[in-house]
C-alpha cells in the first residue's frame, strides 16, 4: 500500500484499487501543537464545526511525511504510515491469529514476574501469547497482600461483580457457588448470565498442597469449529437460538439471553457461554428442541472429551489469565483433609489488555 499525489489530490492505492483521501478527513488530522494537545493527544479543535467545503491548497510527500497545506491557511505534517494504518484497519490484538490446541497441546510457555514486569518487552510476549492461545501462565507472583488486585490493575482495570473486586476460591460452609468446594469443576465458562460477560479472569494461586484439585482448560474456538466442520446443523442452532443464564442467590438475581456459541457480524466465532447448571432453554416447538438437545449434549461431550482438555496443576506464585470468551476452564476434585487449596480471583476486560499491549507497542517503537 503507498500513498500518490495528483492534482492537489490524495491517493491511497493498494494493489489494483486507488482511492482518494478525503480533504476533510486529511484536515481533521491536523496536529500540530496549536491544534492537538501533546500530552492527551485530543483535538484543541471541535471538527463539526469546521466548514464541510474543506480544500487543498499545496501537497508534498517528504522524508515519509506527508505535508499538506489547506486553503483555510492551515499546514500539517502527517506520517504516511500512520495513513496507511488507518486504511488497514486492524488494531494490532485483532491482527495477532488465534492457534487452535487440543489435549496434545505442548507448547505452554510461562512468564516469570520480574522487577518493571508491567512496563517490559517480555509484558508484550506474554499479551501475544494470550491472544494466540487464549491463556497465558505467570510464574513467582507476589502472593502477600492481595497482590493479584495491584498485579490486575497494573494491566487494566478490575470490573467488579457481586463476588466482589476479587474473590477467595477454596472450600466454605454455605457456598453461593460449587467453585468453592472441593467437588470437580465440569468445563465451563464463568458468568453466562451477566451483561456483557466479563472478558478475562485472572487466577493466582496463593497454596496448593492437595493431591488433587488440577486446573483443567479447553479451547473453545478449537471445539466450535471442529463442530462446525462435521455437525453444521448442530453448530447454526447453538449459534442461533438465545437460551436465559441465571444466577440467584440471597442478594442477587442476574439473567441473561444469549447464544451458547455467538459470532460476529461476519458470521465467525466471537464468544461460548458454557454452564450447563446455569441455562435454561426456550420452549421451542418440538423439533427445534429435539435438535438443540441433541446438539448441546454433542458439544458438552466435546467439551469435557480428553481429545481436547490438557491438565496442569498450578503452584503457589503462579498466576493463570484465561480468555472467558474463548476457553472452558475447570478442575479435579480434591480432599480437604490433605491440605490447603486456595486461589484468588478477579475479572478484567479486554480493553485493559488491548490497551496495555498497544501503550507498550508505541514505547517501544513496535
Amino acid at each position: 500500500m503507498k500513498i500518490e499525489l495528483l492534482k492537489n489530490k490524495v491517493f491511497c492505492c493498494d494493489d489494483d484499487k486507488k482511492r482518494e483521501i478525503h480533504p476533510f478527513w486529511l484536515r481533521e488530522r491536523v496536529n500540530g501543537k496549536e491544534f492537538v494537545d501533546n500530552k492527551t493527544k485530543q483535538r484543541l479543535f471541535d471538527p463539526t464545526k469546521l466548514e464541510n467545503n474543506i480544500e487543498i491548497e499545496k501537497l508534498k510527500i517528504s522524508d515519509n511525511f506527508l505535508e499538506v497545506t489547506f486553503k483555510d491557511g492551515v499546514f500539517t505534517k502527517i506520517a504516511i504510515k500512520n495513513i496507511i494504518k488507518e486504511f488497514l484497519i486492524n488494531n494490532d490484538f485483532k491482527s495477532i491469529k488465534k492457534i487452535k490446541w487440543d489435549s496434545k497441546f505442548k507448547d505452554c510457555k510461562y512468564f516469570n514476574y520480574e522487577k518493571n514486569f508491567f512496563e517490559g518487552k517480555l509484558m508484550i510476549k506474554a499479551l501475544t501469547n494470550f491472544y494466540q492461545y487464549g491463556f497465558v501462565i505467570f510464574r513467582d507472583v507476589p502472593t502477600e497482600n492481595n497482590y493479584l488486585v495491584n498485579f490486575a490493575n497494573s494491566i487494566g482495570s478490575i470490573r467488579r461483580t457481586n463476588f466482589g473486586e476479587y474473590f477467595n476460591v477454596k472450600s466454605k460452609p454455605n457456598p453461593n457457588d460449587l467453585a468453592y468446594t472441593s467437588l470437580p469443576l465440569a468445563p465451563h465458562t464463568d458468568n453466562p448470565y451477566r451483561n456483557p460477560v466479563p472478558c478475562i479472569q485472572l487466577l493466582h494461586c496463593i497454596e496448593n498442597n492437595v493431591t488433587g484439585g488440577y486446573s483443567t482448560l479447553v479451547d473453545g474456538y478449537t471445539v466450535t469449529e471442529e463442530l462446525k466442520k462435521k455437525i453444521p446443523e448442530y453448530y447454526e442452532i447453538l449459534s442461533k437460538v438465545k437460551i436465559r443464564f441465571q444466577f440467584i442467590d440471597q442478594s442477587v438475581v442476574l439473567e441473561s439471553l444469549a447464544e451458547m456459541i455467538q459470532l460476529d457480524k461476519n458470521n465467525n466465532f466471537k464468544q461460548i457461554r458454557f454452564s450447563p447448571r446455569l441455562d435454561f432453554v426456550p420452549l421451542l416447538e418440538r423439533e427445534k428442541l429435539e435438535l438443540f438437545y441433541n446438539a448441546r449434549k454433542k458439544i458438552s461431550e466435546l467439551y469435557n472429551s480428553d481429545q481436547y482438555k490438557i491438565e496442569f496443576k498450578l503452584c503457589s506464585g503462579d498466576l493463570l489469565m484465561i480468555d472467558n470468551h474463548r476457553l472452558l476452564h475447570g478442575r479435579t476434585s480434591y480432599d480437604v483433609n490433605e491440605g490447603n487449596r486456595f486461589l484468588q480471583g478477579c475479572y478484567i476486560d479486554y480493553d485493559s489488555t488491548e490497551g496495555k499491549l498497544n501503550h507498550l507497542k508505541r514505547k517501544f517503537n513496535l
